[in-house]
């Protein structure tokens, strides 16, 4: 069981079950180990009895389960599929486990049909939700990929290397490599070394020196120490630490001891007063501290009473004195009903941390949800490959120069947890694009173009060159307005959304003309956007709707006196050709009696239905169309036919 899963071995009761035959008193003792969560001598046991050929459905299920919460999720996906094979009906959350086991293969289409079986069998289970609403999200997390470099720490070692802090110079970690001097005793869990702190120096070429054991006797016990975070002052620093203070331990029950935060404050150069903060509990689980940039909320994560998941993450105050606050629970904007874990939050106050409930790549991903003034937290987001892996991804941690570290189990590490290093990928964007006249395509020079936030206030303003082109600098993943101004044009403003890796977002935009210029054999219907003048169906008379068109070309026809124009009507062909022509030849003279009867001389006008003989589609009797292409066929015309 990797250390990062500590913290959940309280939950993993699973009851024994029945055994069989000659087998029996061998998958008692596997059953033992088990339940102790000595998964490493567990797993043995069983996998040698399975491959004489024994099988048995919950014997297959502790088999998957003791390898899902090792991390060894390619290997728990083996014996999930055994029992699959042998019973079908399993209870939901073995759904999940599975799913998450299939991502780790990249078999994410089995792990989809997965999901769709959790989501039916789980009835309002969080993870089922966020499955339902984002059935996207691969696609979803590919567009936020990219966004970072990764490489090995080079400090890594054959054991368990994770949960990273910086510490003025110093990169502090938490390492199962066996020191020399050090305890012997072996963690039944891992069969590594418990867990202490190192520190690495980190050099001016960003390299790491070789680690060396942090904070003395002190800090490092016989049990494990993890996660460590540094106040900004530098003379306090909390941890995880198994329940473990001036030589005493304590216990949940016989077999497992809890989690507990301790700080410790920096005297004289060196590390001591080990106290142990108030929201601990011999009843539950409190690790993996993290704090706020100003140092005024502790984070940190828990199976307290009040969980919504199988651990949450929750905040307390750090007042005045450095006591602490009532937890908090962070709410099912962020905690799930599978695992939330190892919060980090950057000097820009973003909340990072790791999740097995939410749609992702396998194992644990890592996510992201701006913290805002008020305390409350944003979209969650999933911050993508390279860090995040089809295994597990945890331990993030960024300063604000963009350079960081996080850990993971990944194919082609050292250990059974690595630290690599993260640097943040400096996006650059633009938004550019051309400037055209909107009906004769022609490319526009000197428009003024403006630059607008997503608050409409003035960023930018420029004008388009010889060839119609605009560019602005911009900032990746902000919401933009773009304006185009012209003499002679109507004004118009594009919003556009920044693309989030570097690059250029296009924007062009076509422009239209203020006026109409009246030419012979022109159609003020096209001028004035009119499609059709509407009639009720299957009639003649001039509706309400119809009025408001026309009266755009009684306008213009008052304007200019000497203009003379031929009126069409036209139908689709959803009738036979007769009554589609006498419908359009009383549709034709009901506009011109109209505009007659609204001023304009009757020598002016000429007109006449066409039926259904002029279409301007594929849209003949018998073929089949839909109503958008029957609608471009009913039209009306106003051609310009005498301007003198």
């Amino acid at each position: 069981m990797k250390i990062k899963n500590i913290v959940y071995s309280t939950l993993l009761v699973v009851a024994l079950f029945q055994q069989g035959y000659s087998q029996k008193s061998k998958v008692a003792a596997a059953d033992k180990k088990y339940d102790n969560n000595s998964y490493v001598d567990a797993i043995a046991t069983y996998e040698r009895i399975a491959e004489k050929g024994y099988k048995e459905e919950k014997m297959f299920l502790k088999l998957g389960n003791a390898y899902y919460f090792n991390a060894e999720l390619p290997k728990a996906e083996k014996w999930y599929s055994e029992l699959i094979k042998m019973n079908k009906e399993q209870e939901p959350e073995f759904f999940y486990r599975y799913s998450q086991s299939l991502k780790s293969i990249g078999k994410y289409d089995k792990a989809n049909e997965m999901l769709e079986l959790f989501n039916k069998k789980s009835g309002n289970d969080k993870r089922a939700k966020l499955y339902a609403d984002n059935k996207n999200y691969l696609a979803e997390i590919k567009a936020n990929s990219g966004h970072y470099t990764i490489e090995d720490a080079g400090i890594n070692s054959v054991n368990s290397d994770f949960g990273s802090a910086i510490f003025g110079n110093k990169l502090i970690f938490a390492s199962a490599r066996q020191v020399e001097g050090g305890s012997k005793k072996v963690f039944s869990q891992t069969k590594e070394s418990f867990t202490d702190l190192f520190e690495s120096e980190i050099g001016a070429d960003g390299k790491l020196s070789e680690p060396k054991q942090f904070g003395g006797k002190e800090i490092n016990t016989n049990f494990h120490e993890s996660s460590p975070v540094f106040a900004k002052d530098g003379k306090t620093v909390y941890f995880t630490r198994n329940n473990f203070i001036d030589g005493k331990k304590g216990k949940i029950n016989k077999n497992t001891m809890v989690l507990k935060l301790y700080k410790a404050t920096l005297e004289n150069d060196s590390w001591g007063n080990v106290t142990e903060l108030s929201i601990n509990s011999d009843e539950f689980n409190v690790a993996n501290p993290a704090l706020s940039p100003d140092n005024k909320t502790l984070y940190f994560v828990s199976d307290m009473p009040g969980t919504l998941g199988q651990s949450d993450l929750f905040k307390a105050t750090i007042k005045a004195d450095g006591s602490l606050g009532n937890p908090v629970n962070l709410g099912n904007s962020i905690n799930t009903e599978g695992r939330e874990s190892f919060p980090f939050v950057s000097p820009d106050n973003k909340l990072y941390f790791a999740s097995d409930g939410r749609p992702g790549l396998g194992g644990f991903d890592i996510f992201v949800s701006k913290i805002e003034k008020d305390g409350s937290l944003k979209e969650v987001k999933n911050i993508g490959s390279p860090v995040n892996s089809s295994q597990d991804d945890f331990g993030f941690s960024i300063n604000k120069d963009g350079k960081g570290f996080f850990t993971s189990n990944r194919t082609g590490g050292k250990g059974s947890d690595d630290i690599y290093k993260v640097t943040e990928v400096q996006c650059k964007q633009k938004v550019e694009g051309v400037i055209t006249d909107s009906e004769t395509i022609q490319l526009l020079a000197n428009v003024k173009i403006s630059l607008f936030n997503e608050k409409f206030e003035l960023q930018k303003e420029s004008k388009s060159d010889a060839n119609g082109h605009y560019s602005f600098e911009s900032e990746c993943g902000k919401t933009y307005y773009v304006r185009a101004e012209m003499e002679g044009y109507t004004t118009k403003e594009s919003a556009v959304t920044i693309g989030t890796i570097t690059g250029v977002t296009n924007l062009s935009i076509a422009i239209e003309k203020a006026g109409c210029k009246l030419v012979v054999g022109g159609d003020l219907a096209k001028c004035f956007g009119i499609k059709v003048i509407y009639f009720d169906v299957n009639k003649s008379l001039i509706t309400k709707d119809a009025a408001f068109e026309l009266e755009k070309i009684l306008d213009v026809m008052k304007q200019n006196l000497k203009i003379k124009i031929d009126v069409r009507s036209h139908t689709d062909s959803r009738q036979t050709a007769k009554y589609n022509q006498t419908l359009s030849d009383n549709r034709a003279k009901a506009t011109i009696d109209w505009l007659v009867k609204n001023g304009v001389d009757a020598k002016r006008l000429t007109g006449k239905g066409y039926g259904e003989s002029q279409l301007l589609n594929k849209c003949t009797d018998g073929v089949d169309c839909s109503e958008e292409e029957h609608q471009a066929n009913r039209r009306s015309e106003f051609i310009v036919v005498s301007i003198e």
